[in-house]
């Protein structure tokens, strides 16, 4: 598909979301906040959405008192000093273990994303404060962020992109930042090889990474902490409703990864 840069992009952050539950209506939701919040959506925008509110509503919350550590799980806490019962979790959402670290694994997901202790998350999770519940990535991050497109399309009149995202970190720098998960009707990956730069020498080996650029400012305007900012309208973006790319297509081939 053709993509040209924006000059202008406009991001904004509801801020009337409620707390989610197992079964909500996540477009329904989205929806009603925006009304409340006098924003009409408009051909071309994206809506992105933190990947905790899909998980919490389709119901992705386990009770660690529920789970029982492995053989192996009990061994690898020993190692790094993780609740075994997470590491049980970490270990049933993975295809493979790629490094051991302090408090950490690394893992390969079963959605083939790299990541550290597979996406579980026990952040804005347990209302009392606790550590007794963890958190799973969506089943099939692609198909969550179709169906709730379809949802809000429904409810508002307007085929506009939608993103599920997370926050990740990285190798070699410090601090986290946004990851797209699951994607509908929004470019990811723009191969910009053959295009002229600015002195007419063609571009050889640019792929844009549309999706994370996108997942990166939106995250900005979430936060991690206690500011409750779940889903961001981008404006000027320009979505593709034909565009046919999901987020796992950001996921480089493991036959092209050089640093496993």
């Amino acid at each position: 598909m053709t993509w040209t840069a924006p000059a202008r992009l406009e991001l904004i952050a509801l801020q009337t979301l409620p707390l989610i539950s197992a079964g909500d209506d996540i477009g329904q939701l989205i929806v009603a906040a925006l009304e409340r919040e006098s924003l009409k959506l408009a051909a071309g925008d994206v809506l992105v959405l933190a990947q905790k509110i899909i998980s919490k509503a389709e119901g992705r919350m386990v009770e660690l008192a529920s789970v029982t550590p492995s053989r192996r799980a009990r061994a690898l806490a020993q190692r790094n000093g993780k609740d075994p019962r997470v590491i049980e979790l970490i270990l049933r959402e993975s295809r493979k273990v790629l490094r051991v670290g302090k408090e950490v694994l690394i893992v390969e997901h079963r959605s083939g994303f790299i990541l550290a202790n597979a996406g579980i998350d026990q952040s804005n999770v347990n209302a009392d404060g606790g550590n007794g519940s963890a958190l799973l990535l969506p089943e099939d991050a692609d198909a969550s962020a179709a169906k709730v497109r379809r949802a809000i399309g429904q409810a508002s009149g307007v085929d506009c992109g939608l993103m599920i995202i997370d926050s990740i970190g990285r190798a070699w720098r410090l601090g986290t930042v946004g990851q797209t998960l699951g994607a509908s009707g929004v470019p990811m990956v723009v191969d910009a090889r053959g295009r002229a730069d600015l002195f007419g020498r063609k571009l050889r080996a640019t792929d844009i990474g549309v999706g994370d650029e996108i997942a990166a400012a939106a995250s900005l305007l979430m936060g991690q902490a206690n500011e409750r900012r779940p889903v961001v309208l981008v404006r000027g973006l320009m979505a593709a409703p034909e565009a046919t790319q999901l987020g796992r297509d950001l996921q480089r081939d493991a036959r092209e990864d050089l640093f496993r």
